[in-house]
């Protein structure tokens, strides 16, 4: 099917349209760009929610549980679940649509396993693009659950309008690792499992952290939400939260500067990615480039700092790299 008609099915509402143009892009196949392009003007209304922190943190159940609480309140949701890639099919390997299954009947709700595929920030490479998709379905939120990889996670806060740092009790290390890096990102932070024994203890250290990041005057507060997500007590909390979070990004105008970095930080890494494929390429030939790599690799002239240098040098003025 073209892409043309896969792009006027997704815009009257058909999901089979919406499964197939995710599956151009997730796996780069010919029509990919041109899909992006029709899109592209129909998106920026989803407001994008990133659920992320450490494994076995429950946010696949809490993601389920706030899909629940949106639904309620006449929202619809779109999910995109990167899970772990399988070092055999590159599949998703934890499979998170499984596990959602209960929302599968509701045609409010698109949920979307993707492999992270060696993605050390948490998301996969084509999630942005997946996002756009589900924004141009139509879909009010999309919430984007990371793998869970500690504090390599920041990715997500190019992508995200809200950011949601989960946590569980008795997490030392893990409590640890966000200090170390989602602290600063994180919009809201949640210590789901709060049934278990420490729940208190957990937020209150999430709560000394946060002391010591002060804002200012008008700045959002992020808020500290105690969650059980099996049962589904304080996700109505936590849904309030998110959407209050939404306002107040747009009533100061902070939306629109979010969407901007978000859009500027995703053609810089398209750019890094095609410019890296086609040097990688070139040197990989008995090209222009054969000579430079050989004084790099093989005499040492040359440092791979310097040679950069040239190759980048090179690309600028004569406009490409042959």
């Amino acid at each position: 099917m073209m892409v043309e008609d896969l792009f006027q099915k997704l815009m009257s509402g058909d999901r089979r349209a919406a499964a197939r143009l995710i599956s151009l892009v997730e796996n780069d196949e010919p029509g990919a760009i041109e899909a992006i392009r029709l899109l592209h003007r129909h998106t920026g209304r989803a407001h994008v929610v990133g659920i992320t922190g450490p494994p076995g943190a429950g946010k696949s159940t809490l993601v389920t549980a706030i899909t629940r609480e949106l639904r309620s309140r006449d929202l619809t949701v779109g999910i995109v679940a990167v899970d772990p890639t399988s070092p055999f099919t590159g599949g998703a390997l934890l499979g998170d649509r499984v596990r959602m299954q209960e929302l599968a009947t509701d045609k409010g709700v698109f949920i979307r396993s993707m492999g992270s595929r060696g993605s050390l920030g948490g998301i996969a490479r084509a999630t942005s693009d997946v996002v756009s998709i589900l924004d141009a379905f139509g879909k009010d939120v999309v919430l984007v659950e990371t793998v869970g990889a500690g504090q390599v996670e920041v990715d997500i806060v190019r992508l995200a309008h809200t950011s949601v740092v989960v946590t569980m009790p008795g997490a030392g290390d893990e409590i640890q690792a966000i200090k170390a890096g989602i602290l600063e990102i994180g919009d809201i932070f949640v210590v789901n499992k709060a049934d278990r024994e420490e729940s208190a203890r957990t937020a209150l250290e999430l709560s000394l952290m946060l002391e010591l990041s002060p804002r200012g005057p008008g700045e959002w507060n992020p808020p500290i939400i105690k969650t059980v997500a099996v049962s589904g007590e304080g996700v109505g909390e936590l849904a309030e939260a998110i959407l209050e979070h939404r306002s107040y990004l747009s009533e100061r105008g902070l939306r629109e500067r979010k969407e901007k970095e978000r859009l500027v930080a995703e053609m810089l890494e398209i750019i890094n990615q095609r410019v890296s494929g086609a040097v990688r390429r070139l040197i990989q030939e008995d090209g222009p480039l054969a000579e430079l790599m050989r004084k790099v690799l093989e005499t040492r002239e040359v440092d791979p700092h310097t040679g950069a240098d040239l190759i980048l040098q090179r690309l600028l003025e004569n406009g490409g790299l042959r």
